[in-house]
């Protein structure tokens, strides 16, 4: 999907990554953020991704989310060449269920600092992107908020089921 004037890149390493790595834009669409989608393989494309992050954030790009299974390296090289903050998503793995990639986003050295979210859980990436966001866009906390009201709601209605 293919938005104009994007603020938030979410990249990954492969398109069988796309299958997590959507919810992110779905997320995103509800807050009506601008945001583009990129494979830009550590591995297979390391030019690319470099490019991409060195340059995120002179065309307008305010945060990356990167998602990444196994050896997960996406989202720390990322951060290690973009000043932007970046959100690790870590991707399922077959053989260590997303444990690898969770230990490899999360174990960043000092300097290249990368925020990381649930195994899989690319809804919480773009709800953070959408709160760094926010912190300089009123329009958007008060979506924020709004949300936060209702997945409140959502949770004490379900009390009343028990």
């Amino acid at each position: 999907m293919k938005k104009l004037n994007p603020i938030v890149g979410i990249i990954m390493g492969s398109d069988s990554d796309m299958n997590v790595m959507k919810h992110a834009g779905e997320i995103l669409d509800e807050f009506g953020i601008p945001y583009e989608y990129k494979i830009t393989s550590a591995h297979r494309t390391p030019n690319f991704m470099a490019n991409y992050s060195k340059n995120a954030h002179k065309k307008g790009i305010k945060v990356i989310i990167a998602g990444a299974g196994g050896s997960a390296h996406l989202p720390g090289m990322s951060a290690s060449y973009s000043p932007l903050p970046v959100i690790g998503v870590p991707v399922e793995t077959k053989l260590l269920f997303g444990l690898d990639s969770l230990l490899s986003i999360v174990q960043m050295p000092y300097g290249v600092p990368v925020a990381t979210v649930a195994i899989n859980n690319s809804r919480n990436a773009a709800l953070l992107a959408a709160e760094i966001l926010a912190v300089s866009d009123k329009s958007l906390r008060n979506k924020i908020i709004k949300f936060k009201n209702k997945i409140e709601k959502e949770s004490l209605v379900k009390n009343k089921k028990l």
